[in-house]
């Protein structure tokens, strides 16, 4: 699709008027009639309004011309996975893991520099494969980037006690592998490796290792 398609469509699903968008972006009915009619596209910082107002990329505004890669961990982004700055408007370079509210998720991508992320990311997976020694653990091949909600599973203690060890508000780098009979979940950061075992859809989780770095 075209940016005029885009924005005709965009406003239509709002249920709002030319001068009702118009408004709400601060240009005049005309200039919206304009992008609509394809004689003009919206301007740099129009169409930063327009990506908050509508909760899209201005990439998807564009018709997306270009395929949005995180520059941190290297994931294919759509919508749903761009962050964000503090204001509100999209950071297309980023995913919303890797950066959120105006500010990385993780030290070492505070650096800004791909290649050293990539070393540590291969260093964490050479201690998965070279010094835990758990039987039945596959080996580790890729590390991705992953909320802390997503993998903040909640184990019980043998005195029946349920405990998390994570952070649901962190980022970490992390893996399911599938083994013969069960799924092992990875995950690490600078500060340590944890290796447990689940059924499906995270059922009956058990901590195997918790390993500090």
């Amino acid at each position: 699709m075209e940016t005029k398609d885009i924005i005709l469509e965009l406003r239509t699903k709002k249920g709002l008027s030319q001068d009702e968008l118009a408004e709400r972006v601060f240009v005049t009915r005309q200039a919206v009639s304009r992008w609509e009619n394809g004689e003009t596209i919206p301007n740099t910082e129009t169409l930063k309004l327009l990506s908050k107002f509508f909760n899209v990329s201005i990439n998807t505004l564009l018709g997306s011309p270009r395929e949005l890669v995180c520059e941190c961990c290297g994931m294919p982004m759509n919508d749903s996975h761009i962050s964000r700055e503090k204001n509100g408007f999209f950071n297309e370079d980023y995913c919303r893991w890797c950066y959120a509210d105006g500010k990385y998720t993780l030290d070492i991508w505070k650096l800004g520099d791909k290649e050293k992320f990539e070393e540590i990311k291969a260093q964490l997976i050479s201690e998965f494969n070279t010094l835990l020694h758990i039987d039945g653990l596959p080996k580790v091949e890729d590390l991705n980037v992953l909320p802390g909600e997503f993998v903040n599973l909640e184990y019980t203690l043998p005195n029946g006690e349920k405990v998390k060890f994570l952070d649901d508000n962190a980022t970490y780098l992390g893996n399911q592998l599938e083994g013969e009979s069960k799924c092992y979940g990875i995950v690490a950061n600078m500060d340590f490796l944890l290796v447990c075992t689940y059924e499906e859809n995270g059922e009956n989780p058990e901590l195997v290792m918790y390993r500090k770095r």
